[in-house]
């Protein structure tokens, strides 16, 4: 085989996985239009990467380890790529003490959605913070936390909206 068919064969296999790697977490996150169209030019990748490499395969055991480490790359880019676009919501469980309570008003001036809960735990009252945001703005509100209270206890996951995006 010539070296421009590897190098075809290689940039083939790092498209297809890197559509696959996103095409997961678009999916869940809610997006599946999105994520139907990335299967689609996901499986036009598969299927001309993996007619190259078994078209006399015996001859060209070459073919093998090139797919295999386009695979390899492809899945690690598309996890970069997706971390740079940060699609998605966070929803972000914070526990501080009840006299931290300027925590609540100091988000909000930075326009967060904030919802506040009375607790109590063994020792005293808490209050627990429901802040939802984007992926992308996710550290700064992890940040603006631990700089008012560095003892609140945070939880932060993925958050899915109904709503049709």
């Amino acid at each position: 085989m010539i070296p421009i068919t590897y190098i075809f064969l290689f940039l083939l296999k790092i498209t297809e996985n890197a559509l696959a790697t996103l095409r997961i977490i678009v999916i869940s996150n809610g997006k599946k239009f999105l994520g139907a169209l990335l299967n689609f030019l996901m499986s036009f990748s598969w299927i001309f990467s993996t007619t190259l490499v078994i078209v006399d395969i015996k001859k060209d055991p070459i073919k093998l380890l090139i797919f295999s480490l386009g695979t390899l790359i492809g899945s690690y880019l598309g996890s970069i790529i997706e971390e740079h676009l940060a699609l998605g919501s966070n929803m972000i469980i914070a526990i501080t003490s009840k006299e931290k309570m300027t925590l609540a008003s100091k988000l909000r001036e930075q326009s967060y959605n904030v919802t506040e809960l009375e607790g109590k735990d063994s020792e005293d009252d808490k209050t627990i913070l429901l802040i939802t945001t984007t992926r992308k703005k996710k550290r700064n509100v992890i940040h603006l936390i631990k700089r008012i209270d560095k003892k609140a206890i945070m939880i932060v996951d993925n958050a899915y909206s109904t709503a049709k995006s």
